[in-house]
C-alpha cells in the first residue's frame, strides 16, 4: 500500500492526462491481483477435479485388487482345508501302521514259538496218530487238525506282514501328497500376502488423495466464502451509489449557487488520511464488481477526521454504507466515510481539516471494523490514492 501510495502523487497540480495515467496504472495493478485471485480459484477447482479423477481411477484399481485378493484367499482356504485333512489322514495312518506293526510282532512271535515247539517237543508221527485213533474218521480229523494249525499260524503272519507293508506304502503316498499340498499352500499364501500389500498400498494412496482433495476443497470453500461476503458488501454499496452521486451533485450545485463569488477550495496542505490503518481493499474492479473506495482497517471506535475542510452534506444512515458522513470540499470534490458506529457532525455543518466527524465501526454491509473512504468528483467515484 505504501509503495502504491508513493507512486500516486497528489491530484492537485497535475494535468488530467497525468492523473489518468496514474489511475489507469493503479487499476491495472488491481485488475492483475483480481485476475490472479480468479486464476487461483480456477487452479484449485482444476486440481480438485484431477484429484477426484485419480481417486475414481484408484477406486477401480482397489476393487480389482480386492477381487484378486478374495480369489486368492478362497484358494488358500481350500488348500489349507485339504492340508488339514491330509494331516489328519496321515496321523490316522500312522496310528494304524503302529497297530499293524504291533500285531505283526505278536504274530511273528507266535509263529516263532510254534516252530520252536515243533523242534523241541517229541515229533508226532503220522503213524502214532493213526494208531492212537479209535477209528478211521478220528485219524483223519487229527491229521487235518495238525496241518491246519501250521497253515493258520503261517497265514496270519503273512497277512499281517502284507497289511503292514501296504499301510507303510499308503502312509508314504499320503506324506508325499501332503508335502506337495503344503508347498502349494505356502506359495498361495505368499501370493495372497503380496496381493494384500498391493491392495493396502492402493487404498493408502486413495486415502492420501482424499485428504489432499479435502484440504483443497476447504481452501476453495474459504476463498468462495470470502468472495461471497465481499460481494454482499459491494452489492449493498452499489445499491446506494446512484442515490449518493445524485445527493452530492445536488448539494454541490446548491452550494455553488449560494456562494458563486467565494467558491470553496482545498486547503494548501492537500488531503489527509481520515484514520491511520492498513488498507485491506483498494479501489477498482474486484471479482467482476467495482469497489468505489478503499477500506482502511482500524479498531472499532477509532476517531475519524475530515480529510479536508468543507461542508457536511450527508450525516446518518444510508443502506449498505451504514452510518455515513459525506463532506463537500468545493470544486466538485467530495469525500465519503462509511460503516461508522457513531456520527459527530450534522448536515450543513462546516468542518476543518482533521476535525473529528465520526467514530469507526462495522455498520451496514461490512465484514469487520474499518473505514470505507471514497473520493468523488462531480458525483463519480475516483481512486482516493490520487488525493491522499
Amino acid at each position: 500500500m505504501l509503495a502504491a501510495a508513493g507512486l500516486v502523487a497528489p491530484a492537485f497540480g497535475q494535468s488530467d492526462r497525468d492523473k489518468k495515467r496514474v489511475l489507469d496504472a493503479r487499476i491495472d495493478v488491481l485488475q492483475g491481483r483480481i485476475d490472479a485471485a480468479t486464476e487461483r480459484e480456477g487452479v484449485l477447482t482444476a486440481q480438485i477435479e484431477i484429484v477426484t479423477a485419480k481417486i475414481n481411477a484408484l477406486e477401480d484399481d482397489v476393487q480389482r485388487a480386492e477381487q484378486k485378493l478374495d480369489a486368492l484367499e478362497s484358494i488358500l482356504a481350500l488348500h489349507q482345508r485339504k492340508l488339514d485333512r491330509l494331516n489328519e489322514l496321515y496321523a490316522l495312518q500312522t496310528r494304524r501302521l503302529i497297530f499293524l506293526q504291533g500285531q505283526h510282532k505278536i504274530a511273528q512271535e507266535r509263529l516263532n514259538r510254534r516252530v520252536i515247539e515243533i523242534y523241541t517237543s517229541e515229533p508226532t508221527e503220522p503213524l502214532t496218530v493213526v494208531l492212537s485213533a479209535d477209528n478211521f474218521g478220528d485219524m483223519l480229523d487229527q491229521l487235518e487238525f495238525l496241518n491246519d494249525i501250521g497253515r493258520q499260524d503261517e497265514r496270519i503272519a503273512r497277512e499281517v506282514a502284507g497289511a503292514k507293508v501296504a499301510m507303510q506304502e499308503t502312509r508314504n503316498a499320503t506324506r508325499k501328497t501332503r508335502r506337495q499340498v503344503a508347498k502349494t499352500t505356502k506359495a498361495v499364501a505368499a501370493r495372497t500376502l503380496e496381493q494384500r500389500a498391493v491392495r493396502d498400498r492402493l487404498a493408502w494412496s486413495q486415502r492420501e488423495l482424499a485428504t489432499a482433495r479435502r484440504d483443497k476443497q476447504e481452501v476453495l470453500d474459504e476463498t468462495q466464502a470470502t468472495k461471497e461476503e465481499y460481494l454482499h458488501e459491494v452489492e449493498g454499496l452499489l445499491a446506494q451509489t446512484a442515490t449518493l452521486a445524485a445527493q452530492i451533485q445536488s448539494a454541490q450545485s446548491a452550494a455553488a449557487a449560494a456562494s458563486v463569488s467565494t467558491p470553496r477550495s482545498v486547503s494548501s496542505s492537500g488531503f489527509i488520511w481520515p484514520v491511520h490503518g492498513v488498507v485491506t481493499s483498494g479501489y477498482g474492479w474486484r471479482w467482476g464488481r467495482m469497489h468505489e473506495g478503499i477500506d482502511i482497517a482500524v479498531a472499532s471506535g477509532t476517531p475519524v477526521v475530515a480529510s479536508a475542510s468543507g461542508t457536511v452534506i450527508v450525516a446518518g444512515w444510508l443502506g449498505g454504507y451504514g452510518n455515513l458522513v459525506v463532506i463537500d470540499h468545493g470544486n466538485g470534490i467530495a469525500t465519503a466515510y462509511g460503516h461508522n458506529n457513531a456520527v459527530t457532525v450534522g448536515v450543513g455543518q462546516g468542518v476543518a481539516q482533521g476535525q473529528l466527524i465520526a467514530y469507526s465501526g462495522s455498520t451496514g454491509h461490512s465484514t469487520g471494523p474499518h473505514v470505507h473512504f471514497e473520493v468523488r468528483v462531480n458525483g463519480g467515484a475516483v481512486d482516493p490514492f490520487g488525493y491522499l
